[in-house]
């Protein structure tokens, strides 16, 4: 059968031959059987494809794992809360938001803003597993570089509950559920280790380091831990350009090293290496790696690429012209769409929607849902990156508009509410009630440091007119990769024309903060509690 238009000889792995693949661990169902290889497309499925990223929005660190048919995915999510979120996909490409693994980020009181912050803190790479022997997936994340938590549930998509505190920081961990139901840890930064778990997965019972990076490469980080017929292999990457795999007859070695990619041109323009991530493969036996590509001022956007295998047990990506692909023919599964990841929220549910994330821990007596998101000011300030309960929805690339409409009837002279650009460089178009008057305001010019400390409060740079008991607030974001991208601001009163307030703002497309821009809803006090806004629609268009 003839190779599908566009597509890369290799995408054939060997046409004609089959190969069965036995598997644990991240990445698959621990103990299941794989079919078999990649196999040719036919009728209709040759005419389908899918674009890279996969997903265009903000998620590090990603890890997939498969469970029967169903696909699994974590992320990192350093000071939002709740933390790890879970999505579900049944094709790879298509990915909902379930839920979190870590429904609180209860690590200290600086996760609560309470006396320190926990900015680019918190969950860092962390690491996802399905025991199939219990019915039980776990998560294994370490924070602040000093203890190690694990949490577990039933159904991905929670409740999740704190299982243990391991008092080892497993560094950008991996999990892996070996076949005798055994399970594993690999991680470290140029030292590579592998830790055995106890039965009951809560202690520590052999730490071993398995693997040391020669100088020649640098540095290896993020690993990732599978059993592939009866190989173990360790997916490590040098950040932010190359990826390597260790394989071994033993979990604790020796290994063996090979280079996966370095300097791969990626699949975004302007964007960096895809790199990190993991590997997956389908029911059928066909591989994939899911990887990251560095995208700022947007953060880090997951992307797609078949694998194939060498003869001697070696992974490869499936290129286009030398290239991480721009598109690549739809796995071999049946496409399931699912609602996107933009839309309409009238938060008429009694929790938040999966997709939204509070900036550190929220205090939940002070905000509501069900008609309407009732947020009530919880923090005292003249500094929103100390302002609690403000809440974050990551940004659609290339580029998207978010529109909240507020009444803001119940602000009292003092508070301060709208719609933000955040980041450590952040900007806001909202409303200043101050002598029992309510105006609209564009302020920017609110930054933090290299320590994560505050530098700038902000300065107001346009006002409009009082406000009525309904005001629209939009921001319209280009988060391509590069410098000099912007944001524009405006605000309506009738919902349907819109008037710009104040300057563009440029965005700050540094990497060191590791998250991307969100869009972010706060109301803060800077004299006293009492006062509340309600959102009565959030639009990501």
């Amino acid at each position: 059968m003839p190779t599908p238009e566009g597509t890369p000889a290799s995408w054939l792995d060997r046409p004609g031959r089959r190969r069965s693949l036995f598997i644990g661990g991240a990445g698959v169902l621990a103990g299941a059987a794989a079919a078999s290889a990649l196999l040719p497309f036919t009728g209709a499925e040759a005419q389908q494809s899918y674009a890279n990223p996969v997903v265009w929005q903000d998620f590090a660190d990603v890890e997939v794992i498969r469970v029967g048919s169903d696909f699994y995915m974590t992320a990192s999510t350093m000071h939002y809360s709740p933390g790890a979120p879970v999505l579900r996909s049944r094709d790879l490409v298509n990915w909902e938001f379930i839920g979190h693994s870590v429904p609180r980020l209860d690590f200290g009181a600086k996760y609560d803003l309470s006396g320190g912050r926990g900015y680019v803190r918190g969950i860092w790479a962390s690491t996802i597993a399905y025991r199939a022997s219990e019915r039980r997936y776990y998560w294994l994340g370490q924070i602040d570089f000093a203890r190690s938590y694990m949490y577990t549930a039933t159904d991905p998509a929670g409740p999740w509950t704190r299982h243990a505190e391991l008092a080892r920081a497993y560094y950008d961990a991996g999990m892996l559920v070996d076949t005798d139901n055994t399970m594993y840890v690999a991680y470290g930064n140029t030292q590579i280790s592998v830790a055995q778990l106890s039965a009951d997965g809560r202690t520590e019972v052999r730490n071993q380091q398995v693997f040391t990076t020669p100088s020649s490469i640098g540095t290896l980080e993020g690993a990732r831990f599978y059993k592939i017929n009866g190989s173990y292999y360790i997916f490590l990457t040098r950040p932010a350009n190359g990826q390597y795999i260790l394989k071994s007859s033993s979990p604790w070695g020796p290994y063996e090293l090979r280079q996966v990619l370095l300097n791969m041109p990626g699949p975004i323009s302007g964007g960096g290496v895809p790199h990190q991530g993991g590997l997956v493969s389908t029911p059928a036996g066909a591989w994939y790696y899911m990887a990251f590509v560095d995208a700022y001022p947007g953060g880090r956007m997951p992307a797609l690429a078949p694998i194939t295998w060498t003869s001697d047990g070696w992974p490869q990506v499936t290129t286009v012209n030398g290239a991480w692909g721009s598109s690549y023919p739809f796995p071999n599964l049946t496409p399931q769409p699912v609602p996107p990841l933009t839309g309409t929220d009238t938060f008429t549910s009694s929790a938040l929607a999966p997709k939204w994330e509070w900036n550190h821990n929220p205090d939940n007596t002070k905000w509501s849902t069900g008609a309407g998101l009732r947020l009530q000011t919880a923090t005292v300030t003249n500094d929103l990156y100390n302002a609690r309960n403000t809440l974050t929805h990551r940004i659609q690339g290339p580029s998207s508009t978010a529109t909240v409409e507020i009444n803001p009837s119940a602000m009292i002279d003092g508070d301060r509410a709208g719609l933000a650009m955040l980041r450590d460089s952040s900007a806001w178009i909202g409303l200043r009630r101050d002598n029992g008057v309510t105006r609209i305001s564009m302020t920017d010019g609110l930054t933090m440091d290299s320590n994560w400390n505050t530098t700038g409060t902000g300065t107001e740079r346009a006002t409009a007119d009082p406000c009525s008991d309904r005001v629209w607030l939009r921001v319209t974001a280009d988060i391509r990769p590069g410098s000099g991208r912007q944001a524009a601001f405006s605000y309506s009163t009738d919902g349907s024309a819109f008037i710009p307030l104040g300057p563009a703002f440029t965005l700050n497309s540094n990497w060191t903060f590791f998250m991307g821009y969100r869009f972010a809803v706060f109301n803060y006090a800077t004299r006293a509690l009492g006062g509340a806004v309600t959102v009565n629609r959030f639009t990501v268009a």
